[in-house]
């Protein structure tokens, strides 16, 4: 099974290349149930990020600023591994 992630729409690097490890991408601003996927992936360019001032959820939120798009696999990588 495919793992979930969504991806704010102006990380393509990051996009491509988590679909490319196999992930399931599907953008950021489509996302409506943010606890069924794996991970979030948000720029860390705005203060209110998923659109909602408080919004919460466990899922883990991976922050993409001055990060490569293999860094942000290794930090979903690292963070999904401790979960499980």
């Amino acid at each position: 099974m495919k793992r979930k992630v969504a991806v704010d729409h102006s990380l393509a690097d990051v996009r491509d290349y988590l679909q490319q490890k196999g992930f399931q991408v599907e953008s950021l601003n489509n996302a409506k149930n943010l606890d069924r996927l794996d991970a979030v992936v948000v720029t860390g360019q705005d203060s209110n990020v998923l659109g909602i001032e408080n919004a919460t959820t466990k899922t883990p939120v991976i922050t993409a600023r001055g990060l490569s798009a293999e860094a942000v696999y290794d930090q979903i990588e690292s963070r999904l591994n401790r979960l499980s």
